[in-house]
């Protein structure tokens, strides 16, 4: 993890009101820790990769409750190694929503780090979910003050973190949405806690489909795709392990779902610029498109897509016609490829 995540820059506003944001935000380090954590250990190269990954997260999330302005926020967040620029960049949302929410619309930073971290828009939405489980806030609130279309990450943010600091729970499929959801929120908190399940499972092929076997069967296309993100974005497995995830995901039905997801996460990765081996390695077996063509899948599909005419908590938002567009395409050219 870059040294420069725990520079301690004291805010202006005084060590008190640091010390306070510390104690209702800051989560310490020690949490990342996949054991602590109850991750299945697979190998000791995935364990190091996802406890990486965590501690990066913890950074940016602490780097924003001890910079008071976005310019000294976004200096330590640049700072930080490319391919593991953006899970600092969600940690970082994380932190600035909850002390935002915390201090009222006066020393509100959400807006201009929003604008200024665009090419990260993916990974900021979900890491603005992880505020809904840590304060007591309406999700429909939080909702109203992100991307009309990709604030729905933030409830599938939600999800992560339910699944991350739950793991045994969610590996014994014990895990549901919470009651303060509703309607679609549902859906996509469940493709949160697939990305968890990513983790948790320690990315095993075998270990995700049994803790898969227990959800409902109406819950498992939203999972197998957070599982497609978290392969194709965090990385860690081999090329033999993603063949199988794909294998067992074709004969359950629900290869597009993990396309799907794999796509969403190449298009993060490729709009931030910080493209990885391990995300081509994973659309071309998931996908069997390189991570660049795979990427285009989902603009072009929301370019086709009709204009919302409907709110955010409607029955069928716009994000889920995304999505299901984006399904729809994996599966036909799916059928054409057996054709062939």
């Amino acid at each position: 993890m870059n040294a420069s995540l725990h520079a301690t820059t004291m805010p202006p506003q005084g060590g008190i009101a640091l010390r306070v944001r510390r104690r209702l935000i800051r989560i310490p380090l020690r949490e990342a820790d996949p054991v602590r954590r109850g991750f299945r250990i697979a190998s000791s190269e995935m364990t190091d990769r996802l406890h990486g990954i965590g501690l990066t997260f913890l950074g940016g999330c602490h780097a924003a409750i001890e910079e008071a302005d976005v310019d000294g926020l976004m200096r330590r967040l640049e700072a930080v190694p490319l391919a593991e620029r953006g899970f600092a960049y969600e940690g970082a949302a994380m932190g600035i929503t909850i002390c935002d929410l915390l201090s009222g619309a006066s020393h509100r930073r959400w807006p201009e780090f929003r604008r200024r971290a665009t090419a990260h828009c993916y990974m900021i939405q979900v890491g603005a979910g992880w505020a809904l489980a840590r304060i007591p806030v309406p999700p429909h609130r939080l909702l109203s003050q992100l991307d009309p279309l990709l604030g729905w990450l933030a409830i599938d943010g939600f999800g992560f973190h339910e699944g991350y600091f739950q793991a045994r729970r969610l590996l014994a499929a014990r895990i549901a949405p919470p009651r303060s959801l509703r309607g679609y929120a549902h859906r996509a908190f469940d493709q949160g806690l697939g990305r968890s399940l990513w983790f948790a499972a320690g990315g095993e092929p075998i270990a995700i489909v049994n803790a898969l076997a227990a959800f409902g069967p109406e819950r498992r296309s939203d999972l197998w795709s957070g599982i497609g993100l978290a392969c194709t974005y965090a990385g860690g497995a081999s090329e033999p392990a993603i063949a199988t995830l794909c294998d067992l995901a074709t004969r359950s039905g629900h290869h597009a779902a993990l396309a799907q997801g794999a796509a969403f996460a190449a298009r993060a990765r490729l709009r931030a610029g910080n493209d990885v081996p391990h995300t081509e390695i994973a659309c071309r077996q998931i996908c069997h498109l390189s991570a660049t063509r795979a990427a285009a899948i989902p603009d072009q599909e929301l370019a086709a897509l009709p204009p919302d005419r409907g709110a955010i908590g409607g029955p069928l938002p716009r994000y889920e016609r995304w999505r299901a567009a984006i399904q729809a395409r994996f599966m036909e050219e799916s059928q054409e490829g057996r054709k062939a």
